[in-house]
C-alpha cells in the first residue's frame, strides 16, 4: 500500500491509521469523494479513530487501554463495516454496547461518517486500516462480539488466502474475543461459506448455527440487496468462541 493519500483526499493525521507494513491487497481508494465526504473525513474521523493502532503511531505495538473506547458495556467489533450501515444501525438499537469498527477503505469511512452526522450515536470506535494491526494490539479476551458481513469474497481459487477465514485472520480473533462469545458471518458467496465452515473450527470457534434466516436484529446492507437483486441467496453462520 501506498504511504500517499489519493490527491482527493484530505491531508489530515487521522489517515495515517490506514497505512501498514504488512501486504495488503483490499481496496484503500475507490471513486472521487464529494465534498461533503472530505468534510467528514477532515472534521469527523480524528475524533471517532483509535490511536495507537497503526505501526507509526505504536511501533512497540503496546496494548490499547479500552478506556478510551466511548461509551460503557461491553465490546462489540465490525470487521470490515463497508458503508457502515450495519455498524451505525447496530450502536444506535444498542447504546449500553460498545462498538468497535474496522474498515480500511476510506470511501467507506466517509459513508460511515455520514450516516453518524445523520444519526449522532456515542459509542463508537474507529480504525480506519488493517484489521490485523487492530488484533495485535488488542488485549486477550476483550471483545463479546464480532460481525463479518459480506466480506471481500477474492473468488478466485488463487486468491483463497486472501480472505478473511484463514488462520492468520481467525487465530489472532480467537485470541481477543471473550470465551464463548460469538462470531457472526453473513455472505452470498457459498464457496466463501464452505472455506468459513472448514477453517473456523480450525481457529477455535464451534459451529452454533448455518442457515438462510438472517438473526433476529440483523439489519441488512447495501451489499446485501445488491445479492438479492442479482439471484444470491445469502448464508449467516454464527460460531461460539470455544
Amino acid at each position: 500500500m501506498s504511504d500517499d493519500p489519493k490527491p482527493d483526499l484530505p491531508p489530515h493525521p487521522a489517515l495515517t491509521a490506514t497505512k501498514t507494513r504488512r501486504n495488503f491487497y483490499g481496496r484503500v481508494h475507490g471513486k472521487t469523494l464529494r465534498s461533503s465526504q472530505k468534510t467528514y473525513l477532515s472534521e469527523d474521523l480524528a475524533a471517532l479513530r483509535l490511536r495507537n493502532v497503526s505501526f507509526d503511531e505504536n511501533p512497540a505495538r503496546e496494548l490499547l487501554d479500552l478506556d478510551t473506547v466511548p461509551g460503557s458495556g461491553p465490546l462489540w467489533l465490525e470487521v470490515g463495516f463497508g458503508g457502515g450501515e450495519h455498524l451505525a444501525h447496530m450502536a444506535g438499537e444498542n447504546p449500553d454496547v460498545r462498538f468497535i469498527g474496522c474498515e480500511p477503505y476510506v470511501n467507506g469511512v466517509a459513508m460511515l461518517l455520514g450516516l453518524l452526522r445523520r444519526n449522532p450515536v456515542e459509542n463508537v470506535a474507529l480504525h480506519p486500516g488493517d484489521v490485523r494491526d487492530l488484533f495485535d494490539v488488542l488485549p486477550d479476551g476483550c471483545i463479546e462480539k464480532t460481525f463479518l458481513n459480506y466480506p471481500d469474497p477474492w473468488p478466485k481459487a488463487r486468491h483463497h488466502r486472501r480472505r478473511f477465514v484463514t488462520q492468520e485472520h481467525l487465530q489472532p480473533l480467537h485470541r481477543v474475543m471473550v470465551p464463548g462469545a460469538e462470531f457472526r458471518v453473513a455472505t452470498d458467496i457459498p464457496d466463501y461459506a464452505r472455506q468459513t465452515l472448514e477453517e473456523a473450527p480450525e481457529a477455535g470457534f464451534e459451529l452454533v448455527s448455518d442457515t438462510h434466516e438472517a438473526w433476529d436484529d440483523w439489519f441488512s446492507t447495501r451489499y446485501e440487496q445488491k445479492a438479492l437483486r442479482e439471484g444470491r441467496v445469502p448464508q449467516y453462520l454464527t460460531f461460539r468462541r470455544i
